[in-house]
């Protein structure tokens, strides 16, 4: 059998016959791997036969292999990449399908990652299920899989506001991290921030259920704080690690693929283009791709496994950016041109990116929101207007189908609903001034925490 660059092996899946790059198969298959490393006579074969699989299932396999993002609609669909996914040991595809849930499918894919061993999948759709509608875990036909989506623990709307070390504060009541107690109807203090951290201009993100603060500010000067940040829920401790290695603040930080990115932000008054990325492993961080453009505060979000930024043209154009680590590049998505198009955030559901911007000049406290489908590349105008925070940007986070953005008068839940915001309820809102960032962790059980103490506008 040819071994060589750009070999193909002709591989039959029950009656129909694929040619696929060897090094591709050997590089994301286990199984392959496995069988031209074997030895054996069949790794020496000029065919290879999978009786056992699907067509379907292979082709979407080779297609996720290739890059592409295969719409996988049908329950027969989804079915044959799992039974592929955990057959052939491909980790690309089994995050394929992990980057692939919704409310739709959730159910389904738990269920039979359950019963193919997929342990990635069936855990990140049990999550899924377990931040979605109560509905969803009745969907589940597995005992073993209802029971593992009840034991695990919700998502919680967590809020960090604006503070900076201050003589003779320090250990203000009021410097700490809060969350939504929605069964409460209240807002609860999670932790004390440390004496050292800033939060103003900040960036702050999570990442693998931990918390992160890197680059706050703190005197007339903006001095930039020389440490990071992070706090473990789980144990209800924080921890200091080094910051980037270009000081900066006013960053946008994304916990994404893994890592940390520290992206754009400013440093002795001149934005900045430089990107760095963060190994929690190895407690160190490298610089990766420049932005196109220097930017600070700006807008980013994830989307079916991708990375996006959002940029502003002043002024009246927004461009959309992917972020790409096998080629290490900021790849333009989309252009939108638009009276007053800077923006304060930026959400994602399913295939849409919602970015939100202020609204007309004489309506400042009201957000327009535009959609961006990642499908078809259209731009829409969401109906309506939403309240911006009285006395902080607009922030918004994503947990399944409902969208939580919070000021301090209400917090407001909206449901997606094609393509729309529908609101939903209200709960208490935010009860201090200030600007927030908001974030999703998982809070042990018993939380618990005193209700947040209200503190005057200044």
């Amino acid at each position: 059998m040819p071994q060589g660059p750009g070999a193909l092996v002709q591989v039959w899946v029950g009656s129909q016959l694929f040619q696929a790059d060897r090094a591709l198969l050997v590089e994301h298959c286990g199984f392959f791997r496995g069988l031209f490393r074997s030895g054996m006579r069949e790794a020496r074969a000029a065919e290879v036969r999978l009786g056992a699989l699907s067509p379907d299932g292979f082709r979407t396999t080779l297609r996720v292999l290739h890059g592409e993002r295969p719409a996988l609609a049908a329950p027969d669909e989804l079915l044959q990449a799992v039974e592929c996914a955990a057959f052939l040991q491909t980790p690309t595809l089994a995050r394929f399908l992990e980057h692939s849930l919704t409310s739709d499918n959730c159910a389904l894919l738990c269920d039979a990652a359950a019963a193919f061993g997929l342990h990635d999948v069936f855990h990140s759709a049990a999550l899924f299920i377990r931040d979605g509608a109560h509905e969803l875990a009745a969907e589940l036909a597995l005992p073993e899989a209802r029971a593992y989506v009840a034991a695990l623990r919700p998502s919680s709307y967590v809020a960090v506001s604006t503070h900076a070390p201050a003589r003779g504060f320090l250990e203000d009541a009021s410097r700490t991290v809060c969350y939504l107690d929605e069964e409460e109807d209240a807002w609860r203090t999670l932790a004390a921030l440390p004496l050292e951290a800033s939060t103003l201009l900040a960036g702050v993100g999570t990442l693998g259920n931990k918390l992160y603060i890197v680059g706050g500010v703190r005197g007339p000067n903006k001095e930039v704080v020389e440490l990071g940040f992070c706090y473990d829920p789980d144990g209800g401790t924080w921890r200091e690690f080094p910051s980037p290695r270009q000081p900066r603040y006013d960053m946008a930080l994304a916990g994404f693929d893994g890592h940390l990115y520290a992206i754009g932000g400013e440093y002795q008054r001149m934005t900045m283009s430089f990107v760095e990325r963060y190994d929690p492993a190895a407690s160190c961080w490298s610089f990766v791709a420049n932005l196109p453009q220097p930017a600070a505060g700006v807008p980013c979000a994830q989307a079916r496994g991708r990375l996006f930024v959002c940029l502003w043209r002043p002024a009246d154009t927004t461009t959309v950016v992917e972020y790409t680590v096998r080629a290490d590049a900021w790849l333009p998505v989309a252009e939108l041109r638009h009276p007053q198009s800077y923006g304060h955030c930026m959400v994602a559901h399913r295939d849409s990116l919602y970015v939100v911007r202020n609204g007309p000049k004489d309506d400042f406290l009201h957000c327009a929101i535009d959609c961006l489908n990642l499908a078809t590349g259209q731009w829409t105008a969401l109906p309506g207007q939403f309240v911006n925070s009285k006395g902080a940007l607009f922030t918004a986070v994503v947990r399944g189908d409902t969208v939580y953005t919070v000021n301090r008068v209400f917090t407001l839940l909206y449901a997606i609903e094609g393509g729309t915001w529908r609101l939903l309820r209200e709960k208490a809102g935010f009860p201090r001034p200030g600007s927030l960032r908001t974030v999703l962790l998982r809070l042990p059980p018993g939380a618990g925490g005193q209700v947040a103490s209200t503190t005057p506008a200044l």
